[in-house]
C-alpha cells in the first residue's frame, strides 16, 4: 500500500474537505505530516459506526444509562475517536432484538464486522486490535493496577457495621493507589492515558457517587494524588459525554444497599 505525504498546505486542502464532509467536529483538524491513508482512512471509517448496545437510563428517556462497564466501552470509542451507533437498552424489560444478540441479557455488546461481541474486557481489546490509533494498551505489569477498588468499595456499600472494617480494606486500597500515582503518574502508563484508566475511571465515578449519597462519604483529602487523579479522569470530554446522571447511578445501587 502506496502511503503519501503532503505538504501542510496540501494538508489543509484535505482538512478543508474533511470538515465540509462533517467529519471535523469527531476527528479534529487535519495536522502537517498526516498522510493520504490516515486521513482517508478516517473518512472511511465515519461511514460505518460500529453499532453498540448499552444501558439506558431508569428515569430519563433517550438518555445512557449507569453501567461502569458500557461507560467504558464508550469512552474507549470516544478516545480513539471510532464513530459509533449508540443503541439504548431497557435492562428491565428487556426488547426481543436485544435478547436474540445477548442471549444472557447483559451489556455492553458491540457489532464487529457482523458478529456481535459482548464483555467489555474482549470489546476493548478488539477496539485496540483493529484500530490501533492512538495507541491505549496497558502494560501487563500495570494493568492490575487498582483493580481491587471496585470490590472493596461495594462490600464497604453493603457494610451496616461500622466497625467491621470494610471501611478500612477500601482505604487501603485507595492509599495502595494513591502511592502509586504519586510515584508513577498522573495516568496508570504515566503521562497518557490507557485503558486501565478507562477501567478504573467509571468505577471510581460510582465510587464517589454512591459512597457520598449512601454514606456521606468522600476520599480523605490525605489522598491528594488519587483526588486530582479522579478530577482529571473526570474533567475529560469523553467521560462528559459518556457518563451517567446522578440519580441514575443513586437508584442502581439502592438495591445493593438495602438487601
Amino acid at each position: 500500500m502506496i502511503s503519501l505525504r503532503f505538504q501542510p498546505c496540501t494538508v489543509a486542502v484535505l482538512s478543508a474537505l474533511v470538515s465540509r464532509a462533517g467529519f471535523t467536529r469527531r476527528y479534529g483538524t487535519a495536522k502537517p505530516g498526516w498522510t493520504w491513508t490516515r486521513l482517508f482512512g478516517t473518512m472511511a471509517m465515519a461511514a460505518s459506526p460500529l453499532e453498540v448496545c448499552v444501558k439506558a437510563s431508569v428515569i430519563t428517556p433517550n438518555k445512557l444509562g449507569d453501567c461502569p462497564f458500557s461507560q467504558r466501552v464508550l469512552l474507549t470509542l470516544e478516545e480513539k475517536h471510532v464513530p459509533y451507533d449508540m443503541k439504548l437498552v431497557d435492562l428491565i424489560n428487556k426488547p426481543e432484538w436485544f435478547l436474540k444478540i445477548s442471549p444472557e441479557g447483559k451489556v455492553p455488546v458491540v457489532k464487529f464486522d457482523e458478529k456481535w461481541v459482548p464483555d467489555s474486557d474482549a470489546i476493548t481489546q478488539s477496539l485496540e486490535e483493529k484500530y490501533p490509533e492512538p495507541p491505549l494498551t496497558t502494560p501487563p505489569e500495570k494493568a492490575s493496577v487498582g483493580s481491587k477498588i471496585f470490590s472493596t468499595f461495594i462490600v464497604f456499600l453493603k457494610s451496616k457495621d461500622q466497625g467491621d472494617g470494610t471501611e478500612q480494606a477500601l482505604l487501603n486500597e485507595l492509599c495502595k493507589f494513591n502511592d502509586y500515582l504519586k510515584e508513577n503518574g498522573p495516568f496508570i502508563n504515566g503521562e497518557k492515558i490507557s485503558a486501565a484508566d478507562l477501567s478504573i475511571g467509571p468505577k471510581l465515578h460510582h465510587m464517589k457517587i454512591a459512597l457520598g449519597h449512601y454514606k456521606d462519604w468522600s476520599v480523605p483529602d490525605s489522598l491528594s494524588f488519587l483526588k486530582s487523579y479522579m478530577e482529571r479522569i473526570f474533567s475529560r470530554v469523553s467521560f462528559a459525554k459518556t457518563q451517567a446522571q446522578t440519580e441514575d447511578v443513586i437508584i442502581s445501587w439502592r438495591q445493593k444497599v438495602m438487601a
